[in-house]
């Protein structure tokens, strides 16, 4: 990191960051074409969890892939000046690279559901049809490099 004064070195806050944000981007290669894409997760013990439909680009892009870049964006605000060239932004966010493995087992399925569905304010007893769990896609980013960035004063 160029600016190391903005890196956050403490893990809680990079931990804070992975569990209370409400969006994570990926980051893929397709064919040689950069490709982002936005998703909802939910964060646990080191893995993202996210569900999908089975079929789709950002699907057939990971299929061919072991790994992935994320960025996730935990606040930003921007900060007028009156000069141009004073203007700041305000923000925490921690972006890195993670390991890409598909759940298939309705087990799995559900236990990644839960951790995603109570992340979002379900309750713990929580039902999924079996139709359902057929249907879409539960994936699992093992997260294997993770950097924290913050610019602003974080202590108001």
């Amino acid at each position: 990191m160029r600016r190391l004064d903005k890196e956050i070195a403490d893990n809680g806050i990079v931990e804070e960051i992975l569990h209370q944000s409400e969006l994570c981007r990926l980051g893929l290669v397709d064919e040689g074409e950069a490709y982002v894409v936005p998703v909802n997760y939910a964060y646990q013990d080191g893995v993202i969890y996210f569900h999908s439909a089975k079929e789709g680009r950002k699907m057939n892009i990971m299929r061919r892939c072991e790994a992935l870049s994320f960025e996730i964006t935990y606040s930003s605000r921007v900060i007028g000046n009156e000069v141009a060239c004073k203007w700041t932004t305000r923000y925490r966010s921690v972006m890195g690279r993670a390991s890409i493995s598909f759940i298939t087992d309705v087990a799995g399925k559900r236990k990644a559901l839960d951790v995603i569905m109570q992340k979002y304010g379900a309750g713990n007893q929580l039902v999924y049809e079996d139709a359902s769990l057929a249907r879409i896609a539960v994936v699992a980013l093992t997260i294997t490099r993770v950097t924290g960035k913050q610019s602003g004063d974080w202590n108001e």
